[in-house]
């Protein structure tokens, strides 16, 4: 795709801090410099998101996603990792090209990705009733 700045950095036209590339993923530190090590894991073929992602890309991607997670822990000093994904406008998807989260963590390293909010009131069994594949 033309205008995505994921398919630019793929290409070379936009420079990145490359973490790891194979035949069909690139791994590169995200600029936002908000956790240290802070990585995106892409396909290398453009998709939007999991909903419209070949499923060769995506499980390539996760495969990659899993490959760096473990580096981290087992080679470079980690205690663990978040792995997040934003699929969507309404899920807070800034860059519509499928891509994945690396925060490496520490313990007490005062980086909260997970701010608790009051429990709301559902009803689990209607949700559960409504969400379940038949």
């Amino acid at each position: 795709m033309n205008d995505c700045i994921f398919c630019k950095i793929i290409k070379g036209e936009i420079s990145s801090y490359k973490i790891y590339e194979d035949e069909k993923t690139y791994a590169f530190l995200d600029i936002a410099s908000d956790c240290e090590g802070h990585t995106l894991v892409i396909p290398k073929a453009h998709c939007t998101n999991v909903l419209d992602c070949d499923v060769e890309d995506i499980k390539a991607t996760i495969e990659t996603v899993q490959k760096i997670a473990k580096h981290y822990v087992e080679d470079c000093g980690y205690d663990g990792v978040n792995i997040v994904n934003a699929t969507g406008k309404a899920a807070q998807q800034s860059v519509f090209h499928l891509h994945f989260h690396i925060y490496p963590r520490k313990n007490n390293d005062g980086v909260d990705l997970f701010p608790l909010k009051d429990k709301l009131d559902i009803d689990m069994a209607a949700v559960a009733e409504k969400l379940a594949i038949k």
